[in-house]
C-alpha cells in the first residue's frame, strides 16, 4: 500500500445547511475499510485584502460570536459559486469598509482549516484608494468598524497574540517575504 494513498468518496450527504454547510462523505480508506468525514463546504472559497496605505494598514474590527469578543481582520468573506477571487475581493472592500482601491493584486493563498474545510483563502493587496460612500451594513449579525493602524502597532498586537484572525497574520508575514512590507518589527 502507497504511505500517501489517497481517500475514495463514495457518498455525500449534506447534513446541515444555514450560515455553514456540513457534508458528510462516506469514503474507501486506503487500507479498504470505509468511514465518514464531516467536510466545512460553506463557500467555494474566501478571500480577504490587507490594505496599506503609507505606514498604515486599514482593518477591520468585528465581534465575533464563536470568540465571543471584537478582533481585528482583514476585509474579506465567502466568494459566490460564479465569482472570481479578485471581484469577491473587490465587492467585500465595498460592502465591509465602502472602499474601491487604488490597485488589487493577488498576494497568496492558503488553506485556513484544512483538516476540516475544502475551501482555499484567496489574499490580496492593495492600496487605500477612494471611497465609495458607506460599508453595507444591512446584515445586522456584521457590522464591520474601519481602523487604521500603524503597521508598528500591528506588529506590536502580533506580538501579544493579540490578532487572532489566521489571514491577517498569513498576510503579514507573506507581504514581508515579497518586500511588500517590511519584516515584522523588533521588540
Amino acid at each position: 500500500m502507497d504511505p500517501e494513498s489517497r481517500w475514495r468518496t463514495v457518498g455525500r450527504t449534506v447534513v446541515h445547511h444555514g450560515r455553514v454547510k456540513l457534508v458528510d462523505h462516506e469514503v474507501v480508506l486506503p487500507d479498504g475499510s470505509n468511514s465518514h468525514f464531516e467536510v466545512d463546504e460553506s463557500v467555494p472559497f474566501s478571500v480577504a485584502t490587507l490594505v496599506l496605505d503609507r505606514a498604515e494598514v486599514l482593518l477591520s474590527r468585528q465581534y465575533r460570536y464563536p470568540l465571543d469578543r471584537w478582533i481585528y481582520d482583514l476585509p474579506g468573506g465567502g466568494g459566490h459559486p460564479d465569482e472570481e477571487p479578485m471581484t469577491a475581493a473587490r465587492r467585500e472592500l465595498e460592502e465591509e469598509l465602502g472602499l474601491i482601491p487604488n490597485d488589487l493584486r493577488h498576494l497568496h493563498t492558503f488553506f485556513m482549516n484544512p483538516g476540516r474545510a475544502s475551501w482555499p483563502t484567496h489574499l490580496f493587496l492593495a492600496t487605500a484608494g477612494r471611497t465609495a460612500g458607506h460599508a453595507d451594513t444591512s446584515d445586522p449579525a456584521e457590522q464591520v468598524r474601519l481602523v487604521r493602524m500603524p503597521l508598528t502597532r500591528l506588529d506590536e498586537l502580533i506580538r501579544r497574540g493579540d490578532i487572532v484572525d489566521p489571514p491577517l497574520i498569513v498576510a503579514r508575514a507573506i507581504a514581508a517575504s515579497t518586500g511588500d512590507l517590511p519584516p515584522l518589527a523588533p521588540r
